[in-house]
């Protein structure tokens, strides 16, 4: 009798066909995430994304929501019904999204940075007549000058709106 309590410690643990609960768990909380996810993208992105019609209603269903306990709940249900949807697709849509957001921000970044060595150096301004030739130079010429003129006031004298029309014309 004491064999047969042991034979199933002699069994591989491959030889399970089904996953752990702490698998499946973590499969739960990585769906429940990625559908927290998905409340976080825009309209136009989820629009796009291919999901089952009943997880798109629980989506905007969550959005019109408004208290706390009930956004909870939702997001409960969103999660129990991405238990039954591919989510590759989905994943990458997300993945898709936030990429996308960084890219906004990099390209902002690289505005102002244009927008800094404008006005530092007239070099900087050959520069970006190489790298956009389409621009038109005389409107940028008159945005750095102003720029230049109101960075040389004392402080509380800058008005600042120079500075933020070359930013508009400079950003993408």
């Amino acid at each position: 009798m004491q064999a047969d309590q042991n034979d199933h410690r002699d069994t591989p643990a491959s030889a399970y066909d089904r996953p752990s609960k702490s698998a499946k768990k973590r499969e739960a909380h990585e769906q429940q995430a990625l559908g927290e996810a998905l409340t976080t993208m825009p309209e136009a992105a989820l629009a796009a994304t291919p999901m089952p019609e009943a997880l798109r209603d629980a989506l905007a269903q969550w959005r019109h929501t408004r208290s706390h306990e009930g956004k909870r709940r939702q997001m409960q249900y969103i999660g129990k019904l991405m238990r039954d949807t591919d989510i590759e697709p989905i994943r990458e849509a997300v993945a898709a999204a936030r990429l996308g957001h960084a890219h906004d921000s990099l390209a902002l970044h690289q505005a102002e940075l244009w927008r800094t060595q404008l006005v530092a150096s007239d070099d900087a301004l050959t520069r970006w007549m190489t790298e956009h030739p389409q621009t038109d130079l005389q409107p940028l010429r008159a945005l750095i000058r102003n720029a230049r003129k109101d960075a040389e006031l004392p402080p509380e004298q800058r008005h600042g709106r120079a500075w933020r029309e070359l930013f508009q014309f400079i950003k993408p």
